[in-house]
């Protein structure tokens, strides 16, 4: 995200808000880069990828928390794929 210094002064909160969330904002004066916000909290790599992933809008968080169950496949009636395909 690019923004310049009037702007950032304006829609600090959005700026804070967008931090928080995981982005990266550059602030820029009369069109020239400045300065970088970005959070200083740390985590480890996989759970940063994880958070790029939500930021970017490829992941979603899980709905509820916990493990998956356990599957257990259904045995199959009659003959095998296998046998089926050839």
């Amino acid at each position: 995200m690019q923004i310049g210094l009037r702007e950032a002064n304006q829609q600090f909160s959005k700026l804070v808000k967008a931090v928080k969330e995981g982005r990266e904002v550059l602030l820029t004066e009369r069109g020239r880069p400045l300065a970088v916000l970005k959070s200083i909290r740390v985590v480890d790599k996989a759970q940063a990828a994880i958070q790029r992933l939500e930021t970017a809008g490829f992941l979603r968080p899980a709905a509820k928390r916990g493990n998956l169950p356990v599957w257990n496949p259904k045995p199959i009636r009659g003959r095998r794929p296998s046998k089926k395909v050839r």
